[in-house]
């Protein structure tokens, strides 16, 4: 028997907020905000070296699953945090890698997947929002853009997917969602002609 897909719950804006207001370094709120605004996954976001972040484009290249490329655009405040941590926190080092450990013995080395989960077991803690994690933050920017109505296949183009049918499963709607998206499409619909009857 086929097992019933479980379904990811976007977080909701008073979580994203909460979770937000707790990081306390630009590198967290780049790598953060990556998610976020991006949909990027956790390995393709620790995986970003700095000739990927192209600034002045307003562009990051990103190195997917399989290797695959793409191309994506950079909010201007995703940028703004990229610069400050450039220019304010990140050590010096010549490891190509953007995202490097800021302190203790691993300071200047490439940040792992075990400490980017370590970072958010903390920010949860100090954000009390305990489902906050990497996948939940890439669902989240999946329902905000469909709810913002970007298409599908530029959705699916951002997201690094191979198939749209991927996509569409980071695109659940909550209940609300779908009721909203029911007015609005009633409110747009060709009316129906007047009766005569009274």
């Amino acid at each position: 028997m086929k097992e019933p897909r479980r379904v990811v719950i976007p977080l909701s804006a008073d979580e994203v907020s909460r979770f937000w207001s707790s990081l306390r370094t630009f590198r967290d709120l780049s790598l953060v905000a990556l998610m976020l605004f991006n949909g990027l996954r956790s390995q393709e976001t620790i995986r970003i070296q700095l000739e990927d972040v192209l600034l002045s484009q307003a562009k990051l290249r990103v190195r997917g699953k399989g290797n695959r490329e793409r191309m994506v655009p950079l909010p201007s405040e995703t940028m703004q945090t990229i610069q400050n941590y450039l220019a304010l926190e990140r050590p010096q080092s010549h490891c190509p890698h953007l995202f490097l450990s800021l302190k203790g013995r691993q300071t200047g080395k490439p940040m792992t997947a075990a400490g980017l989960r370590s970072l958010f077991r903390h920010h949860r803690r100090c954000s009390d929002v305990p489902q906050a994690n990497a996948h939940r933050f890439r669902h989240t920017f999946g329902a905000d853009m469909v709810r913002a109505r970007l298409s599908l296949p530029a959705l699916m183009r951002l997201m690094g997917h191979s198939d749209i049918h991927t996509t569409m499963r980071y695109v659940e709607l909550s209940r609300h969602d779908v009721w909203c998206e029911y007015v609005r499409a009633l409110q747009h619909r060709n009316p129906l002609p007047s009766s005569d009857l009274s």
